[in-house]
């Protein structure tokens, strides 16, 4: 396959954009029209894994503690909670999602919802009844990402959007987006983040290059690799795994020449109606997907990685 089977395969699927970056150079191009290239738009829960460079960059600066230290430090009503296990609470359970509260990001208890139209989004969150004890299983939640946001707000003193602004957007050379925020003017942690499909590219390419950028490291390599690590399973029907807000996956290639099945591991950040940035460290590819097809359980979106790009790698000279 080359890049002309690739866009031929990729046309009918009404992509806002494909773009694929191999060793640091623009490999592969796609937008749905001229506007798609220049304007930012949502990138849904993809606002996680920012949140996650975040976070880091805040221990990397002395700014937050260590990942097991507890969430209490933050949120002092927590210490005055009946159920003595939201003590036990750290900063990596809210980061790997593992905090233990019953909730149902939608559907269900419809936990997502509720917090939104709630006065108070933390405390929202704060309230709400243990399933599990932290630590024991991960339970989608981005009510555990506005947590780590308002953490963030704490400990540097500064808002979510100012403190990416200087740490960042800055650096990446990011000048253009819009990002929400909640009731108290805290800035969303699980979603809300608007971006450019090659500020995405951007990102995935630090991480690619393992934190550093024109000659800076702006997250320490071993921080990065930790938030990058299966921390966790996925809770089904999702495959693979968890780290710090980022999720992890490998691609097994096909058998063949006699040599058995390989896998190629990555790690990617998703988000609704498919967004997404893949990291794969080897062969040293940034994948960036961003759509806009909301579509429902009975007429999923195409897994357009695993179907169309994945495979490419077969041949490490499809290029």
């Amino acid at each position: 396959m080359n890049q002309m089977t690739l866009q031929q395969a990729i046309a009918p699927l009404n992509l806002r954009s494909c773009l694929i970056s191999t060793r640091g150079e623009l490999t592969f191009e796609h937008y749905r029209d001229d506007r798609t290239a220049s304007e930012i738009a949502k990138i849904n829960s993809c606002t996680k894994s920012v949140l996650s460079s975040l976070i880091c960059m805040a221990m990397d600066q002395g700014l937050l503690p260590a990942p097991s230290s507890s969430v209490a430090e933050f949120f002092p009503q927590l210490r005055r909670d009946p159920d003595t296990r939201k003590q036990e609470m750290t900063l990596e359970h809210l980061l790997t999602l593992s905090a233990g509260f019953r909730w149902s990001e939608f559907g269900g208890l419809n936990s997502f919802p509720k917090m939104t139209r709630s006065p108070d989004w933390v405390e929202y969150v704060l309230e709400q009844p243990l399933a599990d004890a932290p630590g024991i299983r991960m339970e989608y939640n981005s009510g555990l990402s506005q947590l780590l946001s308002a953490i963030l707000v704490q400990a540097s003193g500064m808002t979510t959007a100012r403190f990416a602004e200087q740490y960042l957007f800055g650096p990446l050379g990011i000048e253009e987006y819009q990002w929400e925020a909640d009731p108290q003017g805290i800035h969303t942690g699980g979603f809300g983040l608007k971006l450019r499909p090659a500020d995405l590219l951007k990102f995935g390419q630090l991480y690619l290059q393992q934190g550093r950028w024109e000659g800076a490291q702006l997250v320490s390599r071993e921080r990065l690799a930790r938030s990058v690590t299966t921390a966790m399973h996925a809770e089904a029907p999702r495959r693979g795994g968890y780290g710090w807000h980022w999720w992890t996956d490998s691609y097994l290639l096909a058998a063949s020449d006699g040599k058995p099945p390989a896998a190629i591991p990555f790690y990617y950040a998703r988000g609704y109606a498919g967004q997404f940035i893949y990291v794969l460290p080897e062969p040293q590819t940034v994948v960036v997907l961003t759509q806009d097809n909301k579509r429902g359980k009975n007429n999923p979106p195409a897994d357009v990685f695993s179907e169309h790009i994945a495979p490419l790698f077969v041949n490490p000279n499809w290029l």
